[in-house]
């Protein structure tokens, strides 16, 4: 993994986006007629998972924010959880790294773009591995820290990356446990990439069945999906171009352009 500085980290006051952590505004741009790049993107992050949940299961999204993979997963018996007791969740104040679930409770989990917001993420997969049935499925979206990435997190003073910390250490929290919306865009990369330290920690619990790296401009200019930034509308036409364009950056080089990545891990 390339990286323009080991780490650097900003204060909620000094980010340069806006609305940031506010879902109630979130949701209310989403259902405008002004947020057709955002529904394109959020699309591309959610209906790929569709096709590894069945129409029967059971399953929760944890860390659902804004709740807006409600509109495009399909299966009937699907639920939102979050930390927080915004009306549309189904669970409300549900902690992912200490649910109230019982064990074995669902046949799918799914985590978007919110592993690296988690302080303990050992803590989480532990707890993920409890609450879902044998053979069921954690599926999950989140940011991969290519250089582009960790510029526009420079630029924008959003979250902030330490690739120094041990992940998999359980004493020290890798993003700050008092602000949730507080996030560490590296640990995606510490925990994905080496496969060997994967095995080792989470062997046990989990393997992956799926692993996808996806996203480049799609994500640049969908004007951000909970805090708001700056983007350029364009119709379904011009976005398709841009993920046609995106598969190749993201094929060629996805140390320097790649944005995001998909998994599905598979309990033991």
């Amino acid at each position: 993994m390339l990286k323009i500085l080991k780490r650097i980290k900003f204060k909620s006051k000094e980010n340069k986006m806006r609305s940031v952590a506010d879902t109630l505004n979130a949701s209310q741009i989403f259902n405008s007629n002004k947020s057709g790049n955002l529904k394109f993107l959020l699309q591309q992050r959610f209906n790929w998972m569709n096709k590894f949940i069945d129409e029967n299961d059971t399953g929760i999204e944890v860390g659902s924010g804004a709740g807006f993979s409600k509109y495009f997963i399909k299966n009937k018996n699907f639920k939102l959880t979050d930390m927080s007791d915004d009306s549309h969740l189904d669970y409300k104040n549900i902690d992912a790294q200490n649910t109230n679930f019982n064990n074995s409770s669902f046949n799918y989990v799914i985590a978007s773009n919110m592993i690296h917001h988690v302080p303990f993420p050992l803590k989480f997969f532990r707890e993920m591995n409890r609450i879902l049935k044998t053979n069921g499925k954690l599926i999950i979206f989140e940011s991969y820290s290519s250089v582009l990435l960790q510029l526009v997190t420079i630029i924008m003073k959003h979250e902030g990356f330490d690739f120094t910390i041990d992940v998999w250490d359980e004493k020290n929290p890798k993003s700050d446990e008092k602000d949730v919306w507080a996030g560490n865009i590296a640990v995606s990369n510490l925990i994905f990439d080496d496969k060997k330290k994967f095995k080792k920690n989470l062997g046990e619990y989990f393997y992956i069945q799926y692993e996808e790296l996806t996203e480049c401009l799609i994500f640049l200019n969908s004007g951000g999906v909970t805090s708001k930034t700056f983007c350029i509308p364009m119709n379904s036409f011009f976005m398709n171009i841009l993920k046609i364009i995106d598969k190749a950056l993201v094929k060629l080089l996805p140390s320097l352009f790649c944005l995001g990545r998909r998994l599905v891990l598979v309990k033991r």
